[in-house]
């Protein structure tokens, strides 16, 4: 089952005096690309996070965001109150007025606010984890049912590719016969003796040039195997390219080798049929 790199998730904890939202947007990309958004105070757990992460999406362009509102009367920043005094102390001495006035301008002075680094308390990592799980199964699971849309379209491409295989193959015959007769009107215009048996060997050996056997068996087996990765347990979206490419390289040699009209429509439509295929491909993991 393949599964698509473009995603979102979030889940929101409620805590005694925070509110914790975890958010996961995902799009296309050759390899992972984590951007996250996160609060310093949690800046300890990013490593830990990240790795969550990357074991759940593995590829593709993630933006995380952690995000803290806090709800309660909980605070870091606290006042420096002896920093304060000293201030009002010394502007008293400059000038005189009360104390609200002082305590006011004191409180412009740098170093008035400090702010403590505590450490992150373990119930309410326990519930970022928890929220980082939510958030994780809701992407995947988006990822999963753009996966189905993306499959289905693949297998109804391949289905038309195959159909004008099939076209291809019951061409083929009349082809051949068609370049053969041409090949024979051209020597009779030059209008000169030829030794039959030396023409027949020369026109089996211009033939075999034009012979696509090989590739038409080619096309038909990565078709197939297109078909099979498919339904694999596990998103194979590089191989599946691998194999697309493959079947780029034997619709073109068709294409060159046809030297008949008919059959380069056909390849063109085959060709754009592969192309759709291609572009999808880019959104799958």
């Amino acid at each position: 089952m393949i599964q698509s790199m473009t995603g979102f998730g979030k889940h929101v904890v409620q805590l005694p005096s925070k509110k914790i939202t975890i958010e996961l947007k995902s799009l296309n990309s050759k390899s992972l690309d984590i951007n996250a958004r996160i609060p310093q105070s949690y800046r300890e757990k990013e490593l830990e996070l990240r790795k969550m992460i990357a074991d759940a999406l593995i590829r593709g362009k993630v933006d995380f965001g952690l995000y803290v509102e806090i709800t309660g009367e909980e605070t870091t920043a606290e006042v420096n109150q002896g920093v304060v005094k000293k201030y009002m102390e010394q502007l008293g001495k400059i000038a005189k007025g009360d104390d609200i006035k002082l305590l006011e301008l004191a409180l412009r002075m740098p170093d008035t606010l400090k702010t403590d680094k505590d450490d992150i308390n373990e119930a309410e990592y326990e519930s970022i984890i928890k929220a980082m799980k939510e958030a994780l199964s809701e992407i995947v699971n988006f990822r999963n049912e753009e996966g189905k849309v993306l499959e289905q379209d693949f297998v109804d491409r391949i289905a038309t590719l195959n159909n004008l295989l099939e076209k291809v193959n019951a061409m083929d015959p009349e082809r051949l016969g068609t370049v053969r007769e041409r090949l024979e009107r051209a020597v009779a215009d030059l209008q000169i003796e030829l030794d039959d048996n030396r023409f027949e060997q020369e026109l089996i050996y211009y033939l075999e040039k034009y012979d696509i056997t090989e590739e038409k068996v080619r096309l038909a087996n990565h078709l197939n195997y297109f078909e099979t990765t498919l339904k694999s347990n596990d998103s194979n979206g590089k191989k599946l390219g691998f194999i697309a490419q493959e079947m780029g390289r034997e619709i073109n040699t068709i294409g060159s080798k046809a030297n008949y009209a008919p059959m380069q429509q056909l390849v063109v439509q085959m060709k754009d049929e592969l192309e759709k295929i291609k572009e999808q491909m880019l959104n799958v993991l």
